[in-house]
């Protein structure tokens, strides 16, 4: 095992071009310097460096060396970072890129993550539209693709599928029934979460892998999860809502599945953000924070954005 120390003096004389100056750069006496490159030279059996009074040459297998020296150093610094980071505090503000319904389930249990964190502030951007992370100061993003964003510079950290599922109150059930097949829906009182007029578009997978789109116009639409939600309890249709939504009424007994073996294909929950070198504690420890979170709810959701 090579020492790091003397992997260091090297690559400095090799990139200040002379001992002297490495010793200046270093503050490091130059004989220092010299003992130790010659020690390295002796255990690894090669000559690194052609020295005379006038002269100063790296030889070939220096050079290779040398460049393995700066590998090996920037891991080891790499090292350095990693602990530092776990051991600074989280503290400054962190901006999130949030989906509408998300926020809900974030918002449950951010008072307590913020408490652990009393330096930490967080700002939730919470919009159904695509957040440019780096064009707009978004640290985290929160993202649900049928396919993952390829981005080049954003790192990707996927939680897991994602489904919707449709559910009604009893008592809508009570007075008209249910629908045998996805086919059927247009015939009920629909609930959907579209901003758009006129007929939505309900695409639902079997399973056994069949694939099935409804045209059907809504009886009442919104671009809020909780009217929609609220509605659907209410007893005013049939509503196609994420899992984490439709779970409390359902166990409470609010609503009721309608086609359970039919939902919609299934997407992929994600989180995204910059370079995972070099980011602050706080940074780091919401994107952790975040994808516990949603991680158990992640095999059930529906995608939102």
């Amino acid at each position: 095992m090579r020492d790091l120390n003397d992997l260091n003096l090297y690559a400095a004389v090799v990139t200040n071009g002379g001992f002297s100056a490495a010793g200046r750069a270093l503050n490091t006496p130059k004989s220092r310097i010299s003992r130790r490159v010659a020690a390295l030279e002796e255990q690894l059996g090669v000559r690194l460096v052609e020295r005379t009074t006038r002269r100063f040459k790296i030889t070939e297998i220096g050079q290779d060396v040398y460049r393995h020296a700066r590998a090996a150093l920037s891991e080891a610094e790499a090292i350095d970072d990693v602990v530092s980071r776990l051991k600074a505090e989280p503290q400054g503000l962190v901006r999130i890129g949030c989906p509408f319904g998300v926020d809900r389930v974030l918002g449950a249990v951010l008072p307590e993550f913020l408490k652990r964190h009393p330096k930490l502030r967080v700002q939730l951007v919470v919009t159904n539209r695509r957040v440019d992370i780096i064009d707009e100061g978004v640290d985290l993003a929160i993202r649900v693709r049928e396919k993952l964003d390829s981005d080049a510079d954003l790192q990707v950290r996927i939680l897991g599928p994602t489904v919707a599922e449709l559910v009604a109150s009893a008592d809508y059930v009570a007075a008209n029934g249910l629908p045998e097949t996805p086919e059927d829906l247009p015939r009920f009182a629909t609930l959907s979460h579209t901003e758009r007029p006129g007929l939505d578009r309900w695409s639902f997978e079997g399973a056994n892998g069949q694939r099935v789109e409804v045209a059907h116009e809504p009886r009442m639409s919104a671009n809020s999860w909780a009217m929609i939600r609220q509605a659907a309890i209410g007893g005013m249709g049939i509503a196609l809502l994420p899992e984490y939504l439709s779970r409390e009424p359902l166990e409470s007994g609010q609503l009721v599945h309608v086609l359970p073996g039919w939902a919609t294909p299934q997407g992929i929950l994600h989180l995204v953000f910059t370079s995972r070198r070099g980011l602050l504690p706080g940074v780091r420890a919401m994107i952790d924070f975040t994808a516990q979170a949603l991680h158990p709810r992640a095999a059930a959701w529906a995608s939102m954005a």
